[in-house]
């Protein structure tokens, strides 16, 4: 790998654990307030409106601008966010604003890839930035958990520290710390040389351009196809972060720090599955992984029927004064199996869609339109979620309902990749 790609995974590994950390702790704030269920997806809902609304734009102004740059000012917003909460501005509010900061890093982030690699680089650099993220998912889950635990909400009783009134604000100013530490590491990463035109003072062709980059990816038989399954894994994937804590209240009885630590065994799978993508399917063959989707969905349906109801109240084991229960004990592995089917589809899909968006248009712009893409679909499945939240449905048809839309979905799209095998050259449009 080239110098500079590594302080690129150390700043994506920061930023994106401090990611992490600020949802448990916003979802600590709602509960604090006595906020009803459905407004755990509103809160990301929020959130990803940022990157529908700011499509056409946040690709230019990667472009416009050297993405360690944007990267940089994109971390300090996030911290303005946390500053807001820990001033007493609504969650959904204030998580919006991190929510802008999201989608200006976004594009810069991936952008940087296909300006300092090679394309045959590209599924290794992805793997490496999935795992960094995966890692961070883990850590920053576990570390808001932590943060938000009843042992820090006594420690804070006993202090009675004016400032700092629940555990979440003590979250949400570590999470603050945390990301001005990213934007430090962003100044870092080297300039890579590539300079794009500055289309920022000319919105109504930025949006045109935007419009006209959607229609030709879309249009695109190779690209087509990677559009169409990481649109709807990146939705599936964030509706499925706020189930799996929902299911671990239902079907384990978990609290919420603990739940959290569901998050971070899918979080190992993720890694554990990017790292095999990389060791065994190059770009030319990353199609082959469709059916690898279709298991996931499967996997995810799966977890509607797992529950401490299947286990005998005394299966366990004891280690000295802890008893830790077979159905707790037992769920971590299907959570690392369902992040392994996971990462091993997402990475070879995400790096096609990276080197075919960039062949195309520039990245920023290609990036732009996938983000677009995909928080459409976070915005669809999470408002979904809501309803089907506000109208009592068990969480259990959630999950088979959520896991059988998945199969159906990536059975279409591997439908479509064998009809247009049929008339094109996919792996002369790859270049290899």
């Amino acid at each position: 790998m080239k110098k500079g790609f590594y302080t690129i995974i150390a700043a994506q590994f920061v930023s994106s654990l401090a990611d992490n950390a600020l949802l448990i702790a916003a979802i600590a704030l709602l509960g604090a307030m006595h906020a009803a269920n459905w407004f755990t997806p509103l809160l990301q809902i929020l959130f990803t409106t940022s990157y529908v609304v700011l499509a056409p734009f946040a690709g230019a102004f990667a472009d416009a601008m050297q993405k360690r740059h944007v990267m940089l000012a994109a971390n300090a917003l996030k911290a303005v966010g946390c500053a807001m909460m820990l001033a007493g501005v609504h969650p959904m509010i204030a998580y919006g604003v991190v929510g802008i900061g999201a989608a200006a890093y976004s594009p810069a982030k991936y952008g940087i890839l296909t300006e300092l690699l090679p394309p045959q680089r590209l599924v290794a650099a992805n793997a490496w930035l999935e795992s960094a993220t995966v890692l961070s998912t883990i850590l920053g889950t576990a570390f808001g958990g932590a943060l938000i635990s009843p042992y820090v909400q006594h420690l804070l009783h006993a202090r009675q520290w004016a400032f700092m009134r629940e555990a979440a604000d003590v979250a949400m100013f570590a999470v603050m710390l945390v990301y001005a530490a990213a934007a430090v590491i962003n100044l870092g990463i080297p300039d890579t040389g590539a300079r794009y035109a500055n289309r920022l003072r000319e919105p109504k062709r930025l949006v045109g351009e935007f419009v006209d980059c959607f229609n030709m990816l879309w249009r695109d038989e190779l690209a087509q196809i990677a559009l169409w399954v990481t649109t709807l894994m990146w939705g599936a994937a964030v509706t499925l972060q706020l189930l799996v804590l929902k299911w671990a209240a239902v079907n384990l009885g978990l609290t919420l720090s603990t739940a959290a630590l569901m998050q971070g065994a899918s979080g190992i799978g993720i890694a554990l599955g990017a790292g095999a993508a990389a060791a065994l399917v190059p770009l030319a063959r990353s199609l082959k992984v469709l059916p690898v989707g279709i298991a996931a969905g499967i996997v995810a349906a799966a977890m509607a029927f797992y529950g401490k109801w299947l286990f005998p109240p005394a299966a366990g084991i004891r280690l000295g004064d802890h008893f830790f229960a077979a159905y707790i004990l037992l769920a971590y592995p299907l959570m690392i199996a369902l992040g392994g089917l996971a990462g091993y589809f997402i990475v070879p899909m995400n790096a096609l869609l990276q080197h075919r968006g960039a062949t195309l248009i520039t990245a920023g712009h290609s990036i732009a339109v996938q983000n677009f893409n995909q928080n459409l679909a976070v915005l669809l499945m999470l408002g979904v979620y809501a309803l089907l939240l506000r109208a009592n449905m068990p969480v259990q048809w959630i999950i088979v309902t959520f896991g059988g839309f998945v199969c159906a979905m990536i059975w279409l799209a591997k439908r479509r990749s064998e009809a247009n095998a049929r008339r094109v050259d996919l792996r002369a449009m790859i270049g290899e």
